[in-house]
């Protein structure tokens, strides 16, 4: 049978709903009154949810399969202003709706063969041979998985194709700028967007449908790490400059801005500046649109971890 449930975003609080979606992740715990409860994550197309099965047991968690469907008898709570399930049953979705699985799939907008057609043609603009043939080589190294990889497990652009959504929407910005400021280094700033993530592939394993999680290298070293490793492989089997090596590896390296976030270095040459704000602008602005593209003008959204909690507005105006 086909079963069609309540979307996320149509969730309000108070009801008790049957939907079905994606077991995203489910975490086994204890609470404060020495009680077992699972800890899950939900998706669709529409967005994510939190939920709470209280009283399970390692038997039923050990039965759950992550990146399955399933569905889902739950009732709809406020817990600290945000809203998520308190479930009453939940079972396997049937093989006829498993083979749907893709319908409840965040993805990027835009599609995906034409986002990498688009890298490689600012990659084609680099004019300095030792940058592109650089550029290049990573590119065709990950072409074939970049079709399809998130750019995070759970933050901003963590959807399928959502690195190459990411790079491109900071190339676009990235060609702006250089439009607007005489003297930029587009050799520079194109390399760095296109090549300051890529590592992604390898921090995080990911299925076709964009569902991710980190690899133990992506956990114990992190894609800036990688990134620089990567790099520092390539120029050697392609015989770059020190120089070119040292600009490069420094975009990376210090792409984050703060220790704290990953970067050992704050950036030293311009380029490696705006590199960093226009990764930070370009996930912000992913963070607001998707907190606001379920809810009507005039309405605040659920509280946002990664805007530091804030509910943010969108404008009732034509």
């Amino acid at each position: 049978m086909k079963f069609e449930g309540i979307k996320i975003s149509d969730l309000k609080a108070g009801e008790i709903i049957n939907g079905i979606y994606v077991l995203k992740s489910a975490d086994f715990k204890l609470s404060t009154n020495k009680k077992y409860y699972m800890d899950i994550v939900f998706s669709d197309k529409t967005g994510d949810i939190s939920a709470k099965w209280w009283d399970a047991n390692k038997e039923d968690f050990d039965s759950l399969v992550i990146n399955k469907l399933y569905y889902v008898n739950a009732r709809v709570d406020m817990w600290r202003e945000t809203m998520q399930l308190s479930i009453n049953k939940i079972q396997l979705a049937d093989e006829e709706d498993q083979k749907r699985i893709g319908e409840f799939v965040p993805a990027a907008p835009l599609e995906p063969q034409e986002m990498l057609n688009e890298i490689y043609l600012f990659a084609s603009e680099i004019r300095n041979t030792e940058i592109r043939s650089v550029v290049m080589k990573l590119l065709d190294e990950k072409e074939e998985k970049l079709l399809y990889w998130p750019a995070a497990k759970s933050l901003h652009h963590a959807i399928r194709s959502g690195l190459l959504f990411h790079i491109v929407r900071m190339l676009r910005a990235a060609d702006a700028l250089c439009k607007v400021y005489e003297g930029l280094n587009s050799d520079l700033l194109y390399a760095g967007v296109i090549i300051h993530d890529l590592a992604k592939i390898g921090e995080l394993s990911s299925n076709t449908l964009g569902m991710a999680d980190y690899t133990k290298e992506g956990k114990m070293l992190g894609h800036i790490i990688m990134g620089v490793e990567e790099l520092d492989r390539i120029g050697k089997e392609l015989d770059i400059s020190n120089e070119v090596m040292l600009l490069l590896k420094h975009m990376i390296v210090s792409h984050h801005y703060e220790a704290e976030y990953g970067s050992p270095k704050k950036p030293l040459f311009l380029e490696a500046e705006l590199l960093h704000y226009l990764d930070l602008m370009d996930a912000r602005i992913y963070d607001y649109e998707n907190a606001v593209k379920n809810i009507n003008p005039g309405e605040f959204s659920d509280p946002v971890w990664s805007l530091d909690r804030r509910s943010v507005y969108k404008p009732d105006i034509p």
